[in-house]
């Protein structure tokens, strides 16, 4: 199961690697398709922030999981490196951390609404940055 999530968020990483060719964009792109699927979000949360707060609980730790906040923290660290911020992983750490705090709380509070926002905010404070 782990693996499956983790080649899904790689196709996603490298499709938007291909569609976008400034790293602004891509930060935009990867935050906006991971928000865009807002009525799932608040019906059941984020599938991968789901799964890796489950996997936590077991006895040897999350194994496999951690990668899949690991992953995506890494290639948005690379972005914001490649825009010149010099506190790229800490913006990256940021970024996901925003996210995941919009789909515990558009998920707890069934507001598919409150993630829209969200994302608007988020690639409003990219445009900000670097």
């Amino acid at each position: 199961m782990v693996e499956s999530h983790l080649r899904d968020a790689d196709a996603l990483l490298a499709s938007i690697e291909a569609g976008h060719d400034d790293p602004r964009s891509r930060l935009k792109a990867l935050f906006a398709a991971l928000a865009g699927q807002t009525d799932q979000i608040a019906r059941y949360g984020c599938p991968h922030g789901s799964l890796c707060l489950g996997l936590d609980k077991r006895a040897d730790g999350p194994g496999l999981a951690a990668e899949l906040m690991r992953a995506p923290i890494e290639w948005m660290r690379r972005q914001f490196e490649a825009m010149g911020c010099p506190d790229a992983c800490d913006l990256a750490v940021h970024l996901l951390a925003r996210y995941q705090g919009a789909a515990l709380l558009t998920s707890t509070l069934r507001d598919p609404d409150l993630m829209t926002r969200e994302a608007a905010q988020a690639a409003e404070w990219i445009d900000t940055l670097g």
